[in-house]
């Protein structure tokens, strides 16, 4: 798998760090963590379909959608426990996945990612007109359980996904799996020709995705205590998930985790002077100038800080 042990020792220091941040910074601080948390766990999700086998989703935010409103139906309409919703949201999610995979059989490139954008579109729209007393229509929907209360308690709950779903992922990406699924992206021939299924290696992209997608979106809906479709579907929640990973570094599990923590705390500091939309014109300009200059990503950078301490330890 490629391990060796100062990956422990960096994962460790991360955990350590995350768990011990409570005590030195103040709750506005805590509360952009969350979003941060989720943002790169949402990323993440993005990152193993179209970070690995390039397969660009532009409709990601409808597996989100999916789990997020499956488990928020579920608890406010019929009083169905969390413990039970957030599964069931996940399973319905994964099913979704199905959904989206068939068309990807057949094709790929700007084909596909238009299908995705469609498939998010469409759900838009049915959340809107289709049994507006179950989905809340173009309201949405608000008095939703939550899971935590207090800025610290809600950080701790994300925090605690998030690294959950990194540590795994970036260890299923270690092995001869995840490899079959970058060789994907790289020469999909050139994998079938070699007596891999790339259809089963893709169904599992997909599903591994979609799972990840679905378990943060019903988590994150029971953070919030509510749900609205346009900020959900929003272009914007798209394009912030989207630059995560490629700012960050895409294939690599960590990069989209260091892009979602940069764009969120970069949105949040543009806030009090740009507090429209404007801001992320500023952020997209500032994430394409950085994606110019170093398009392996910002995980490049420290990558290449971290070497030159480790050979300046050893010199």
């Amino acid at each position: 798998m490629g391990l060796r042990w100062f990956h422990f020792v960096l994962w460790g220091g991360l955990i350590a760090g995350m768990l011990l941040l409570p005590q030195v910074v103040s709750n506005g601080t805590l509360r952009t963590m969350i979003f941060a948390n989720y943002l790169a766990i949402f990323a993440i999700s993005w990152d193993v379909l179209s970070g690995r086998t390039g397969y660009v989703s532009f409709g990601h935010p409808f597996l989100i959608g999916i789990g997020a409103y499956t488990t928020a139906i579920l608890t406010k309409r019929f009083d169905v426990p969390v413990e039970i919703s957030i599964p069931v949201a996940v399973l319905v999610t994964m099913i979704a996945g199905l959904i989206v995979l068939l068309p990807a059989l057949r094709i790929r490139g700007s084909y596909f990612a238009l299908v995705t954008l469609a498939f998010m579109e469409l759900l838009y729209q049915l959340v809107q007109v289709i049994r507006p007393d179950l989905t809340g229509g173009t309201r949405g929907m608000s008095g939703i359980q939550t899971l935590t209360r207090g800025a610290a308690n809600g950080y701790y709950l994300s925090t605690a996904l998030m690294l959950s779903v990194a540590v795994s992922m970036w260890l299923l990406m270690k092995t001869r799996l995840g490899t079959a699924l970058a060789a994907i992206g790289m020469n999909e021939e050139s994998v079938r020709g070699s007596g891999l299924s790339t259809t089963r290696l893709k169904a599992f992209a997909f599903l591994t995705s979609a799972f990840i997608a679905g378990l943060g979106g019903a988590f994150y809906v029971h953070y919030l205590g509510s749900l609205a479709p346009r900020a959900l579907f929003d272009i914007n929640f798209l394009f912030t998930i989207i630059v995560a990973a490629l700012l960050g570094g895409t294939s690599t599990i960590i990069g989209p985790m260091i892009g979602a923590f940069f764009m969120t705390f970069l949105l949040e500091y543009l806030r009090p002077v740009l507090p429209g939309a404007e801001r992320y014109f500023v952020y997209g300009a500032i994430a394409l100038l950085l994606y110019m200059y170093q398009p392996k990503g910002l995980v490049e950078l420290v990558q290449r800080g971290f070497q030159r301490l480790r050979k300046g330890g050893l010199a």
